[in-house]
């Protein structure tokens, strides 16, 4: 009768893997990556938590140079007052229509770029057309303002001059003091001014992506489309998730730099003025700052319950932020 092996068989069951690491022991081990983002905290932590400390006097009638535990508590005076004002419709209304304009297709079109570029073979093409999109997110939004003001002009602007060339217009339209030209000017910038450097992120996923799975594709008959819909679409997927993410916690961020200098007309006011706008000009500019305060406290609070909702609907595709 053999005799039985001291020593346990391959696939026996039994756990031989080491004994898991204390959380402090781990910390120690990578001490150095540790204190590489301590940088990263420090600067969070004092420009991001530290001046939450002043959103008390949202609750408060703050008086310029006073102590903020001084003033008079007022509870949710500042709240009820901007949502009775006459403003807050056409203040939320502009700021949903442009947050969801700009997410509605300045959400997909740097998806859309990365996956041309992904197609084109000729390497000094495809540079040429990155170094070319990506340019614009490089210049101020006065630079990109003057820019888009001399094509809109009425004296000599270059879209005037094209739309009366191939009549499509009899005279010059002033498109910067109409109306109903204004949000699709606005968005069509911001398209334009981050279409570039937002594939950066998209590309990076795709050159991530196994050859072989296009070659596999390929043998099998998959032309280039199907190869785009079957492998690279599902494989960017969980990036495209989380930016997806991260754009519905910001839906009320219709933007600020770019409406004050696209919107320098005051004609434009009744569908220019978000919330940002609307607390620089009616807040800071009149000395209201509990007011303006509480407004920022309020668009906070919805992007925040935004970003936990839509990480909430994500997690049940395995893709989540936390």
């Amino acid at each position: 009768m053999a005799k039985a092996s001291a020593v346990p068989e391959t696939g026996s069951g039994l756990n031989l893997d080491k004994p898991r690491k204390s959380t402090f022991k781990r910390f120690i081990s990578q001490i150095d990556i540790q204190l590489m983002v301590l940088p990263a905290l420090a600067l969070v932590f004092v420009f991001s938590y530290i001046p939450m400390y002043g959103l008390l006097i949202s609750f408060q009638d703050y008086k310029m140079g006073s102590n903020l535990l001084n003033n008079d508590w007022v509870g949710f005076k500042h709240f009820i007052y901007f949502f009775n004002s006459p403003e807050f419709y056409p203040v939320m209304r502009n700021t949903i229509v442009i947050s969801f304009l700009k997410f509605m297709f300045g959400f997909p079109a740097p998806i859309i770029l990365a996956l041309m570029l992904n197609e084109v073979r000729k390497m000094v093409f495809k540079r040429v057309i990155q170094t070319v999109t990506y340019l614009p997110h490089f210049l101020s939004w006065v630079v990109i303002g003057s820019m888009v003001t001399s094509m809109l002009s009425v004296d000599n602007g270059s879209v005037n001059m094209l739309l009366e060339k191939i009549k499509l217009i009899n005279e010059p339209i002033n498109f910067l003091s109409m109306t109903e030209y204004f949000w699709s000017i606005l968005v069509t910038t911001n398209v334009w001014k981050e279409i570039g450097f937002g594939s950066i992120v998209y590309l990076a996923a795709i050159a991530g992506i196994d050859p072989h799975l296009y070659e596999a594709a390929s043998m099998d008959g998959a032309s280039r489309f199907k190869q785009m819909y079957l492998i690279t679409l599902p494989s960017i997927m969980p990036v495209v998730i989380i930016f997806m993410i991260l754009a519905i916690g910001s839906l009320l961020n219709a933007g600020f730099e770019d409406i004050l200098i696209l919107a320098s007309n005051p004609a434009l006011r009744e569908v220019s003025d978000s919330l940002d706008v609307y607390v620089v000009r009616i807040g800071i500019d009149n000395y209201r700052y509990s007011y303006a305060t509480a407004i920022g406290l309020f668009k906070s609070i919805v992007s925040v319950t935004l970003l936990t909702f839509a990480n909430f609907v994500a997690r049940r595709s395995g893709n989540s932020l936390w």
